[in-house]
């Protein structure tokens, strides 16, 4: 841990901004928050000022030998609904101004009240005060990759955190373990209470779901690391393209859901920036789209925000006119729509533009990605 303490000590005395350090697994238990201690230890050894904002060692014995002779600021006690509650302080945090901070739990949801509804924007306000902070989540948590997660757990996690937190990352680092090392590691009772070792058995841990999490962990950080290569190496030697994607959505709620949610993906896989355009045609004005239909396309609009995208729109009868104005007017490389079923494509069939569009896409070298 030593060489890794130094890397990162360097690091963070390069610039005044607080840099940000993310330990990624593929589930609890691999060891994010046993890591993140041990790198304090590592610090403090350097004489580094750093702090326990926040951790979660969930009584397991060897994260909790850990802890001990770290300085750790109080948490925040809050009243909620009868219940006496912990939460990171962050006041207190900016008020110590410790050179480093360990805040666990990433995507913890705050309690209602609080400055920020989430935790990650907690560390957005430390990182803007100048403090450097190390952090930790699961795969499950990056709110592109959730429904994948679900695909193969069963489970919808409800507590994400946008790509954007990834993106902007110094360093991501992976904590990875075979099927086999996790599972015994359950056995042994080191991730739960030997009461949940079966129970879990049967859910989350079988080895075919972890082996499939471990990949989607691997290949997060994997294009993490490509990207900071493109970005920083390989830029220098050649003229960098700058990415800028188009998401075109309807009201059509769960198509308009895996459109943003896929180019976020693309988006962070070429650290670019984009955007979600929804053209609002006579047929869904205010007074003619359900109620229902508003409140999901709102929602749509917070969570592509939160995912990093910039939100267009746009009043129109013709959808492939506005998006031709909008490919021009922000100089999009690459439009995502949804698949032939849904709602715009068949309306930009329908307006005998679609061999326009696909010239204007073409004009200013644009490509055209049908999502499924």
């Amino acid at each position: 841990m030593e060489n890794e303490a130094d890397k990162w000590l360097a690091k963070i005395q390069q610039e005044k901004k607080g840099k940000l350090k993310i330990y990624i697994g593929m589930s609890a238990g691999v060891g994010k928050s046993y890591r993140m201690l041990q790198e304090a230890h590592s610090l403090l050894r350097n004489g580094v000022n750093v702090k326990i904002g926040y951790i979660e060692t969930h009584k397991r014995k060897e994260t909790e030998v850990l802890v001990e002779g770290l300085p750790v600021i109080p948490r925040r006690k809050v009243f909620y609904k009868g219940k006496e509650l912990d939460e990171l302080d962050v006041q207190a945090v900016l008020l110590l101004e410790p050179e480093v901070v360990i805040i666990d739990e990433l995507a913890h949801t705050n309690i209602p009240g609080s400055k920020n509804e989430k935790r990650w924007q907690d560390v957005l306000d430390i990182l803007d005060a100048g403090i450097n902070v190390i952090s930790a989540i699961n795969i499950q948590h990056i709110e592109s990759i959730n429904e994948d997660v679900k695909e193969i757990t069963g489970v919808e996690v409800a507590e994400r955190v946008p790509d954007k937190i990834l993106q902007i990352a110094d360093e991501v680092v992976n904590i990875d373990l075979t099927a086999d090392e996790l599972i015994t590691r359950l056995k042994e009772g080191k991730i739960y209470d030997h009461t949940k070792v079966q129970q879990a058995l049967q859910n989350f841990f079988k080895p075919e779901k972890i082996l499939q999490l471990r990949e989607l962990a691997l290949k997060e950080v994997a294009g993490q690391v490509e990207r900071k290569v493109d970005y920083e190496v390989t830029a220098k030697e050649r003229p960098w393209r700058h990415e800028y994607f188009l998401a075109c959505i309807s009201s059509n709620h769960e198509m308009a859901q895996a459109i943003i949610r896929k180019t976020a993906r693309l988006a962070s896989y070429y650290n670019s920036r984009w955007f979600v355009l929804y053209v609002q045609t006579p047929r869904e004005s205010l007074e003619k789209i359900p109620l229902a239909a508003q409140r999901h396309l709102i929602n749509n609009f917070k969570s592509a925000t939160e995912m990093g995208a910039d939100v267009l729109q746009v009043k129109g009868s013709n959808i492939a006119k506005v998006i031709m104005e909008v490919v021009e007017e922000r100089k999009i490389t690459t439009v995502c729509i949804g698949k032939p079923h849904l709602n715009l494509f068949q309306v930009i069939l329908r307006t005998n533009v679609f061999n326009q569009l696909l010239k204007t896409l073409s004009k200013n070298d644009v490509d055209l990605i049908i999502l499924s």
